[in-house]
């Protein structure tokens, strides 16, 4: 069942402010099941080009945006996606996709529904499948009347979607301030959970989303906080990792075989706008470090966070960045589990280049999508195919024209299964966002 919420008339505690009423509906790992589509026969050439295939998705209807995707355990992809209509309330959805049948498993089903709920272009859902069958979601849920005090929601479906247990808020500091920009990962029974924590920023000057200047004279900046529930919703710990990071750009995680990784952009007293790294160990996280030292100084938030993805001891990182006022996309590689990073290499530069760049990995090659904008206004969403050492460009190719312009693209998503890369976009049509889906076979 979904959970539905109401405006209240005034504010409550964190917790009763959830106020609900149950009401009847209708990271990844990217190995492959057998029998996967596209996996029969022997692979094709490294070099030779993949082909490009539309990848219909379920009818997600006019108004649908923020999109996630994530691969679980045994091959699957979870797709969900926000739809917002003027005069409506907002509703949180999934749909479950079949890679070896090449089939929709699940219509598109209710997780939340509310007025209350908090949607932003950069701030957005995800879900989180675990290998005992269950799906975690996170959403946003205004807690004040200011434009970005709102908390993080985080709730737990038993039977994959089907019914949803009563959410909880991850942080217990009850601040009419910003949580979000979350990530999540599987961990033991249960979940690992990163957000940026707004707790101290009270009083300040907050740049919020639109990458306007902020933080004057005594303001203190936003936290990088993380915890830890286990499958009965219990949270098990809560740490602080990094009491001064970027604003509002979005976290990512993934899972090695030392344990998981966190990637975000820093932020300095001279605010420089990096992005570090950091991996949880036994009961505490490893003390944040550069991915690269870009010297990036940047004023205001660039909405523009990094996408991260892990195989084994391998970890892949793509991020955004602009240093001497030129912007670029880059590529950084790890076989340590994120102690260093290999010098980056440069995917994308110059004026045009958005970022917004998602990343994946398979056993032999690095994968990448990112947007770029024309001095008109057009974008343009590309992929780039590259060997595991990231040396060598086997495939560079534009997936999409798009006619929506500046944020109402969101940020696109991308999964590998087998030998097939799935990505997820917005586009704008008729004035409306929607989903888009294309899935590149090799």
């Amino acid at each position: 069942m979904p959970i539905r919420f109401s405006a209240p008339k005034h504010r409550l505690p964190a917790l009763a402010a959830l106020a609900l009423t149950l009401a009847a509906c209708a990271g990844g790992n990217d190995a492959a099941p057998d029998g996967a589509a596209g996996t029969s026969g022997p692979p094709p050439a490294v070099d030779a080009p993949s082909e490009r295939i539309e990848w219909a998705l379920p009818e997600t209807g006019p108004g649908s945006s923020a999109p996630d995707l994530a691969a679980s355990s045994d091959g699957h992809l979870v797709l969900s996606w926000t739809n917002s209509r003027a005069g409506r309330r907002h509703v949180f959805q999934f749909s479950r996709f079949d890679p070896a049948a090449q089939a929709w498993r699940t219509a598109p089903t209710t997780i939340a529904i509310g007025n209350r709920m908090f949607v932003n272009w950069a701030d957005t859902p995800h879900v989180m499948p675990t290998a005992d069958g269950a799906l975690w979601a996170h959403w946003l849920q205004r807690n004040g009347e200011g434009r970005y005090a709102y908390d993080v929601v985080l709730a737990r479906s038993r039977d994959g979607g089907a019914n949803w247990g009563a959410p909880v808020v991850p942080h217990d500091d009850g601040t009419q301030t910003e949580h979000g920009f979350v990530s999540m990962w599987p961990q033991g029974d249960g979940i690992g959970i990163a957000w940026l924590d707004g707790r101290n920023t009270t009083g300040a000057s907050h740049e919020g989303h639109e990458g306007v200047e902020g933080h004057a004279g005594s303001g203190r900046p936003m936290t990088l906080r993380a915890a830890r529930f286990d499958a009965a919703m219990r949270r098990i710990d809560e740490h602080e990792i990094d009491a001064s990071v970027c604003d509002c750009c979005h976290t990512a995680a993934a899972v090695t075989t030392r344990g998981p990784v966190v990637v975000y952009r820093g932020r300095t007293d001279g605010e420089v706008r990096d992005i570090l790294v950091t991996r949880f160990e036994g009961s505490a996280w490893t003390p944040p470090r550069a991915v690269h030292a870009d010297a990036w100084v940047m004023p205001a938030c660039p909405v523009n966070g990094p996408s991260v993805a892990a195989r084994g001891d391998t970890v892949l990182v793509g991020w955004y960045t602009a240093p001497g006022d030129e912007s670029r996309v880059r590529l950084a590689r790890s076989d340590d589990a994120g102690d260093s990073f290999s010098a980056p290499v440069e995917l994308d530069a110059g004026s045009e280049v958005q970022g917004r760049i998602a990343v994946a990995l398979d056993d032999t090659q690095a994968w990448a999508v990112w947007l770029r904008e024309d001095a008109d206004g057009a974008q343009a969403l590309w992929l780039s195919r590259r060997s595991a050492d990231l040396a060598t460009e086997h495939e560079r190719v534009e997936l999409a024209r798009l006619q929506g312009r500046g944020r109402a693209t969101g940020f696109p998503q991308l999964q590998v299964v087998g030998r097939n890369a799935y990505v997820v976009w917005i586009d704008v049509v008729d004035g409306a966002p929607q989903l888009r889906g294309m899935r590149l076979q090799r």
